[in-house]
């Protein structure tokens, strides 16, 4: 099959063909249909943890292959042709773990989620690895109340008739979009009352007030004077919880400064990773986890070891059950679906992507599909392989 492969020395991936993956008992094999980009496989790429010969990439969707021998028992509903979607670690990893970007995967049966019908493969693809680092972030670490249950979430979710007040900075990346909605769900579910507040763009503005999202008010990331404006906007008293969903530069300092005496926050990058500015003092430390833990495997990532955690695993699983339900409960984010498939990654999908932080995107190409990112996912199919055209489409959540 072919695969996308890490070359490190050169700080690239090219296409190679590798052995079909054969599943242990408790896996499934999937054709991939569809792949999404995160910033952190273009990151990794270009600043190569893993060894040259990984398969590299996180999101994916597709259609269960075969099962390992233990799958009857393990899970009799898994099926030949079921559409499945979830993600992989790729080469953002010094120890070795599989990637996505390939036209089959193994995966373990319990961290894929079952795609409805009525939802492409593309969409699909948007979802899994950005919705688990929302909702870990929200619910594992800051303790809101989620809208489905997993294991120790007694002890936090009992309903509150305190309105809460949440921030979310940079609400119009995938994180921010997930995030929002899971935060309505969870005062639905509740009966906990939350007070939504962000910091995105102004274009975004319109979008982010209605629904699935319903943030009550909005602030412009570009005024210097945001964070004032963020605790104005909370009565004074500043936020109960943040998610930064940027963490880099001057932003998680900023983040702080708008939380209530109290509040805690949460952050998608961690301080050991060097992405965010550390000098001068935060009010209290910002809990960070890397997205990673759901796989329930040890990782060397960022100059840290992240142990094998069960209850991270766990958690993954619950969520992934609840993203299973009979109507997914989340919007996928909007798809800009690139020409190509794996032989365009590198050249077009990581160009926009970038090296490293927001500020060192950009191009100077002229094609549609290469314009700036900007509350969308970078999608492409892999229905036909190396067959590479020059259509876009930009497919809006209705």
């Amino acid at each position: 099959m072919e695969a996308l492969i890490l070359d490190a020395a050169s700080k690239t991936a090219k296409i190679e063909i590798i052995s079909l993956p054969f599943p242990s008992p408790n896996e499934i094999v999937v054709r991939v249909g569809a792949i999404a980009l995160n910033p952190v496989d273009a990151l990794y790429v270009f600043n190569p943890l893993g060894r040259t010969g990984r398969v590299i990439g996180s999101d994916f969707a597709g259609t269960v292959e075969s099962f390992g021998a233990d799958l009857p028992s393990l899970n009799p509903h898994i099926r030949v042709g079921q559409r499945v979607a979830g993600f992989l670690q790729g080469a953002s990893s010094v120890n070795d773990r599989p990637g996505a970007f390939s036209q089959y995967l193994s995966v373990p049966h319990d961290l894929v989620w079952h795609v409805q019908d009525n939802m492409s493969l593309e969409k699909a693809a948007t979802v899994s690895l950005c919705a688990l680092t929302a909702a870990q972030c929200l619910y594992y670490r800051l303790g809101l109340p989620a809208p489905f249950s997993y294991e120790g979430s007694h002890s936090s979710n009992a309903s509150s008739q305190r309105l809460l007040t949440v921030f979310i900075y940079s609400a119009s990346t995938s994180v921010g979009l997930y995030a929002a909605q899971l935060i309505q769900l969870s005062s639905k579910s509740s009966g906990t009352p939350i007070r939504l507040l962000g910091a995105a763009s102004p274009s975004h503005h319109s979008i982010l007030t209605r629904r699935p999202y319903e943030f009550a008010a909005l602030v412009s990331y570009r005024d210097s004077d945001w964070p004032s404006q963020v605790r104005s906007l909370a009565n004074g008293q500043g936020a109960d919880f943040a998610l930064d969903c940027i963490s880099e530069g001057s932003s998680v300092a900023q983040v702080a400064s708008v939380l209530a005496p109290c509040g805690k926050m949460a952050v998608v990058r961690s301080r050991e990773g060097q992405a965010w500015k550390t000098e001068g003092t935060l009010p209290s430390e910002p809990l960070y986890g890397a997205v990673w833990e759901g796989l329930g495997d040890e990782t060397e990532y960022q100059n840290m070891i992240l142990p094998a955690s069960p209850r991270a695993r766990q958690f993954a699983v619950s969520f992934y059950r609840y993203l299973s339900s009979s109507e997914i409960p989340i919007q996928p984010n909007r798809v800009r679906l690139m020409p190509g498939g794996l032989n365009r990654i590198v050249p077009d999908g990581f160009t926009l992507m970038g090296p490293g932080t927001m500020n060192q995107r950009g191009n100077d190409r002229a094609e549609e599909w290469m314009k700036p990112v900007s509350g969308e996912k970078l999608v492409y199919s892999l229905s036909a392989v190396g067959e590479c055209d020059s259509r876009t489409e930009i497919r809006d959540i209705q």
